[in-house]
């Protein structure tokens, strides 16, 4: 068996330590450290993309009710 630095017997204790508090605690009593969620989409190109789509339905619409 290898001998444990001092860092790795740290780390060890701090890690059963952790270990120990989670013990005879369910599942939703656990903390859990989820990332907040982010949108899948900046608002700048949610902006660019509804100037596209909107803007294009409005210069069809002015294009066919002003007959250019």
């Amino acid at each position: 068996m290898a001998v444990q630095t001092p860092q790795q017997r740290l780390a060890n204790e701090k890690f059963a330590k952790r270990e120990a508090a989670k013990r005879g605690k369910g599942e939703g009593d656990r903390k859990t450290y989820d990332k907040p969620s982010k949108m899948p989409i900046s608002p700048v190109w949610f902006g660019v993309l509804g100037f596209v789509v909107f803007g294009g339905l409005l210069f069809e619409l002015a294009r066919m009710v002003l007959g250019f």
